[in-house]
């Protein structure tokens, strides 16, 4: 299983980021803005577990979308730790 990290950047603004992980990730408008404020705060949180080829398409997504809205908001990719 693989990680979707999103990570903190000091120009996203943070509404965008909600409906960023609202759109994407299918959350609450208050999970999303805890999440986002995790990010803010922490400079980075996992905002999803998926297998390989979801988490990746979901990490281009995120990363597309901010990018055609002139956004420098960044998500990667991470196995998760084997047990």
């Amino acid at each position: 299983m693989f990680k979707v990290i999103l990570l903190n950047d000091d120009y996203t603004p943070q509404e965008f980021v909600v409906h960023v992980l609202m759109r994407f990730f299918y959350m609450d408008v208050e999970k999303a803005w805890r999440l986002m404020m995790t990010v803010h705060t922490t400079g980075s949180a996992v905002i999803g577990i998926y297998p390989r080829d979801i988490a990746e398409t979901k990490s281009e997504q995120v990363n597309a979308y901010a990018q055609e809205n002139n956004h420098p908001l960044k998500s990667a990719v991470e196995e998760t730790d084997a047990d």
